[in-house]
């Protein structure tokens, strides 16, 4: 299997910055995409950032010009800069991983998560 495991949520001032890493780990023959979701309280989780791996990106509206996604391939691990950050930024970051494994002969592709990271905005 494949876990995802993030950390660098907190609690942070309006116009601070956090950022935020998610490193994959197990039977992974090949990463095609690493992003991170979204999801306030009351709200429908949403796309925050998405990379894949000739290194195009794709970003909420909301989040253009302050975040920015980078990945290190070499470790499986996804960042998120986060600049500038608001309140209506507040809401628990999950992780997600487009991963190829190779299992009995076959390759499979699913979608993996993490847990979740609580980013805060307040002061």
């Amino acid at each position: 299997q494949v876990q995802l495991v993030e950390s660098g949520g907190g609690l942070v001032q309006p116009g601070g910055s956090l950022r935020l890493s998610c490193a994959a780990s197990g039977d992974i023959f090949v990463i095609y995409s690493m992003g991170w979701y979204r999801q306030a309280p009351g709200k429908q989780r949403e796309l925050v950032a998405n990379m894949i791996n000739n290194g195009t990106t794709d970003y909420a509206e909301s989040v253009k010009g302050r975040f920015t996604i980078s990945r290190d391939h070499a470790k499986n691990t996804v960042y998120l800069q986060m600049n500038s950050l608001k309140s209506e930024d507040t809401a628990v970051y999950f992780c997600t991983a487009d991963v190829t494994r190779y299992v009995m002969g076959k390759f499979q592709e699913d979608d993996y998560w993490g847990q979740g990271t609580q980013v805060t905005v307040s002061s």
